[in-house]
């Protein structure tokens, strides 16, 4: 039997570099998909065909079907090539659960995810491979959205000690708008929203490669540093009380401690306008506008290509918008009223980059089985 799974990307739009912080996320799962057809094979075997990493641009299509290919044993001992070894890494994963993979298989990975552009590509590759080879060894386990989640963070990121967290990887799987909160790391809890406001979310490719280990470690070990003799920042949002002590910090620690707890005030103003349905567009735009602002003033993750995106969206009619994923290149994106889309696109278009409006997507999925 042949089995094709596929799995959303995502956009971040609240909490960004807040998930490995305990706090909480917002995320949209976004209409572009990593795919993966599987079929079993009978001598131990895994040859994986995965989209050349030359075409990486948004809107690219793989039209000459130029693929890279992996082979290993699924049944001997599997020792890593290289970092970020990720389809020997996901069978290892795998098989720690105690299934059985020594069967081997063929899987042809494509994707619409631009690579390296902050769309967690890296993140779906690792959900719709695992997600795949549980479909076709009919593992109990192959609907469990926790045990999908567990599997390709373990896969990803713990296996080679990397700082990420676990938002790609329950944005792809999980799809549609969700609200994360990752208080209990090893348990986060997660809830589906509605009625995101009506405007349309353009995504953009800055064409800039980025180094996603790089910028995250830049990010996130000033503000661990900074909290090393202070609570938590969910402790302290609200709390006046460490005021002095914050004031008293390093200025290289304090000014990304401070972005992380503006933008956490942020998303807690977005959810509780949410909740209350009080967020229209305006409202919806300047919080991810202000939310970019102290990605780039506090963090220091934006580009000069990214901010000449945003600043060319305002001038169009732009309410709002960010850098996406950890930053230091890749896709940012602008939302806007429906009637300003098309001026924004033709915009941004003319000088140069690429654009796609993207929609919620629903999460991980069985796409056909032969």
């Amino acid at each position: 039997m042949s089995i094709t799974v596929s799995t959303p990307s995502r956009l971040c739009l609240f909490g960004e570099h807040l998930d490995y912080l305990s706090l909480e996320v917002v995320t949209m799962a976004v209409n572009l998909r990593f795919y993966a057809c599987i079929d079993k094979r009978n001598d131990g075997l895994v040859k994986v065909r995965i989209k050349d990493s030359s075409i990486n641009t948004l809107n690219q299509v793989n039209v000459d079907h130029k693929y890279e290919e992996i082979i290993f044993n699924a049944g001997e001992t599997i020792t890593y090539r290289h970092h970020r070894d990720y389809f020997r890494s996901a069978v290892n994963v795998i098989k720690k659960r105690g299934y059985d993979v020594s069967c081997g298989f063929d899987v042809i990975m494509d994707s619409e995810i631009p690579i390296g552009k902050g769309m967690c590509s890296s993140s779906t590759m690792i959900v719709a491979f695992i997600k795949a080879v549980l479909e076709v060894i009919d593992a109990d386990i192959k609907d469990s959205r926790d045990d999908i989640v567990e599997m390709a963070y373990q896969a990803e990121v713990a296996e080679f000690n990397e700082p990420g967290g676990k938002m790609d990887h329950i944005a792809s799987v999980y799809g549609g708008i969700c609200h994360f909160d990752f208080e209990s790391i090893s348990h986060p809890v997660v809830q589906t929203l509605h009625d995101i406001p009506e405007g349309d979310f353009i995504l953009v490719d800055s064409n800039e490669q980025k180094d996603t280990i790089k910028v995250l470690r830049n990010a996130k070990e000033p503000v661990i540093k900074a909290l090393k003799d202070l609570p938590s920042i969910r402790e302290m949002y609200g709390n006046r009380e460490f005021d002095e002590k914050i004031s008293h910090l390093e200025e290289n620690l304090k000014i990304p401690l401070m972005a992380a707890m503006n933008n956490y005030a942020i998303l807690k103003q977005f959810l509780e306008g949410h909740e209350n349905h009080m967020i229209d567009d305006s409202q919806f735009g300047a919080l991810l506008k202000n939310h970019h602002q102290n990605l780039n003033e506090g963090l220091g993750i934006s580009t000069v290509a990214i901010e000449k995106i945003l600043s060319l969206a305002y001038e169009h009619g732009a309410l709002g918008g960010k850098i996406n994923g950890s930053g230091g290149g890749g896709c940012c994106y602008v939302f806007c009223k429906k009637e300003k889309t098309k001026e924004i696109i033709s915009a941004i278009n003319q000088a140069g980059y690429q654009t796609k409006v993207v929609i919620p997507a629903e999460g991980v999925k069985v796409e056909e089985k032969i």
